[in-house]
């Protein structure tokens, strides 16, 4: 299990030097769940990728575990907030307003996304 957390670190690590880097306007971190991406890809196409933690699940075992503890990392967060909260109450309603607008465009991202992709699906069961 280490090995597997070392190795989705590791592609985070390389994601954020390259962003850094290259000066590209995109979090490290997705570029690093990219990368991991195409390593788990790549593992299943290729059987001779599928040793230490790209073998046996262990990249997937390891991301069940970090997921099964996923409230722990909210705590920071929390206490970053509670630390601010003279900010948050001079700024309070702008922020709701920047919550609201934000958690509507990402709904109506998430409908375009299904819907095209619902298209693209039944465009290629049609074709014969």
């Amino acid at each position: 299990m280490i090995a597997s957390l070392s190795l989705i670190l590791l592609c985070q690590l390389i994601g954020e030097v390259a962003v850094r880097a290259l000066a590209v306007p995109v979090p490290g971190p997705v570029v690093g769940l990219v990368l991991l991406l195409l390593l788990l890809l790549a593992r299943d196409r290729f059987p001779a990728l599928a040793r230490g933690p790209l073998g046996d699940d262990g990249v997937e075992s390891a991301s069940r575990g970090m997921l099964a503890n996923l409230s722990l990392l909210f705590i920071p967060a929390g206490v970053g907030v509670v630390q601010k909260l003279d900010l948050l109450a001079e700024h309070g309603i702008a922020v709701l307003v920047i919550l609201a607008v934000s958690v509507i465009v990402t709904l109506l991202a998430t409908v375009a996304t299904f819907v095209a992709a619902s298209s693209l699906l039944s465009r290629e069961e049609e074709r014969p």
